[in-house]
């Protein structure tokens, strides 16, 4: 307990350093809008990544096709019609930062390997420290949180769901991602 409560203000810690001039994403959902902040200086190289699809408009259209309660809500890998679209080359694993998996915080979705994340992002709904990286053993890396918009993430992650083999825990409605864009921040 002691160790999830130092991880716990480590990661408060950091994300309250974070320079007011971040980037801010907002999420545009048939369900409502998320704003996400990146997290640059902590996960570079995701961030980056991150940020080419939504200036590229790839999110647009994408749904959060895997909703599981009480764990997370992933998007970013196909359209409503169940089709991927082309990805960028994988992006390094970062989940070394120091950033925690917890409640609220976006991270990169990826396979077994490492170092396989492209488009597909999720947001924990609850503190899921199983996620985060070990000595030796990468885990899932954070690149943002989010901001404004926990609500909405709250009620995604309440919809039914079902499964479309050889998917599970997609939503019957599909939640679609309307629109993924960089908001200005204010100076």
């Amino acid at each position: 307990m002691r160790k999830l409560l130092a991880k716990v203000a480590a990661c408060l810690v950091v994300l309250a350093s974070v320079s007011a001039n971040a980037e801010t994403v907002r999420l545009t959902t048939s369900m409502g809008t998320i704003e996400l902040e990146l997290l640059s200086a902590e996960a570079p190289k995701s961030t980056e990544n991150f940020l080419g699809y939504v200036q590229s408009g790839y999110y647009d259209g994408m749904i959060f096709h895997r909703v599981i309660p009480g764990f997370m809500i992933q998007g970013g890998g196909m359209d409503e019609n169940f089709k991927p679209r082309s990805t960028r080359p994988p992006v390094a694993n970062e989940s070394d930062n120091g950033l925690s998996n917890m409640r609220g915080t976006v991270a990169m979705a990826r396979t077994r390997n490492p170092n396989s994340a492209t488009s597909q992002f999720f947001i924990n709904t609850v503190n899921n420290v199983n996620l985060d990286g070990r000595p030796g053993q990468p885990g899932y890396t954070v690149f943002g949180r989010v901001t404004s918009g926990m609500d909405v993430v709250d009620r995604i992650s309440a919809v039914e769901t079902t499964s479309k083999p050889p998917f599970r825990d997609v939503p019957v409605t599909p939640i679609v991602i309307e629109r993924a864009e960089v908001i200005p921040s204010a100076q």
